[in-house]
């Protein structure tokens, strides 16, 4: 059997010319001693079929030449290339975070296309690579009741009166709070997260009340401290006590509109990373402190697009 050859400029030049006299595919296949399949799918693919379905030979062999070298450059990209990128997968970074990273250490890295080309062609093959993405199937409950009457004090600082400039995220020291339930037990999380940096704490609660998280907030509080000045919370009532904290550390708290989630953007995002670790349904039971601390610096050593690729703990303490 002959090795297939890919037509030449010539040949694509002489193609022109014979199509332009009104020879068929056929007659020109044979004038150019090639089956008429190659000479069809030559004109098929490389006629401009947006301007006017004219067959440019100079244009072709541009085409050609382009999904070559496109062809070239994803083969450069070794099975070592890829065991790296599965390594920050399996941290579970992003694809996007992963291409960004590396490019911005200087390293040879495909884009962040090729490595999902990478994942799903893995999981064909019967590979696992795909279940350390990120999934954020959420089902939301239905509102009922516009009328919502949860968290209703007296005094509470409403989101409207925080300072303008947290809105910006240029300056550090204003955090989002939030709590992340079990179904299966009484056991839960609070995360707090930085707007500026995304820099993110966690912490274990044994259960949803307002003294076991006073006590977990105050212990975070004081890791950093200096570094709070205002905390936005949603209106559950774990944060009815939430003057007893502004009377221990120098921090003010704002509430913000009952289920309007995307004035706590980040702390909504936050928790939906969070379920890659703590899958939705599952108990918190067995969850310790020492697994939230580890959880919250994988977060925090994931680099972000919005940073240029620099983590939330560089960013946070300013490396």
């Amino acid at each position: 059997m002959n090795k297939y050859v890919q037509l030449t400029q010539d040949e694509r030049v002489l193609m022109s010319y014979l199509r332009w006299q009104g020879l068929s595919y056929a007659k020109i296949a044979e004038q150019l001693g090639r089956h008429r399949s190659t000479i069809y799918r030559e004109f098929k693919r490389n006629s401009c079929h947006h301007i006017d379905g004219a067959y440019r030979p100079s244009k072709a062999q541009r085409r050609t030449r382009a999904r070559r070298s496109r062809s070239r450059r994803n083969a450069q990209f070794t099975s070592a290339d890829f065991a790296l990128i599965c390594q920050y997968l399996k941290q579970k970074w992003s694809p996007e975070q992963v291409s960004g990273y590396l490019r911005r250490q200087g390293l040879r890295t495909p884009s962040y296309e090729t490595i999902y080309r990478y994942i799903w062609n893995d999981k064909f093959y019967g590979g696992e690579m795909y279940k350390y993405l990120r999934q954020s199937i959420k089902k939301r409950r239905k509102r009922h009741n516009s009328n919502d009457s949860r968290g209703r004090l007296a005094d509470k600082r409403h989101i409207s009166e925080r300072p303008k400039a947290v809105e910006t995220r240029r300056y550090k020291g204003h955090w989002e709070i939030d709590t992340v339930v079990s179904r299966a037990s009484k056991d839960c999380i609070v995360t707090i997260n930085e707007r500026k940096s995304g820099f993110v704490m966690i912490g274990k609660l044994k259960d949803r009340t307002t003294d076991s998280l006073n006590k977990r907030v105050s212990m975070l509080i004081e890791r950093n401290p200096g570094a709070f000045k205002t905390i936005t919370a949603d209106n559950g009532t774990e944060f009815n006590q939430y003057k007893a904290i502004e009377a221990v550390h120098d921090v003010d708290f704002y509430f913000a509109n009952p289920y309007h989630s995307w004035e706590r953007g980040s702390n909504e995002n936050l928790n939906g990373l969070i379920r890659q670790y703590i899958p939705r349904g599952s108990s918190m039971a067995s969850l310790t402190q020492q697994h939230c601390d580890r959880i919250a610096n994988q977060l925090n050593q994931r680099p972000r697009k919005r940073h240029g690729y620099k983590t939330p703990e560089d960013i946070f303490y300013g490396i």
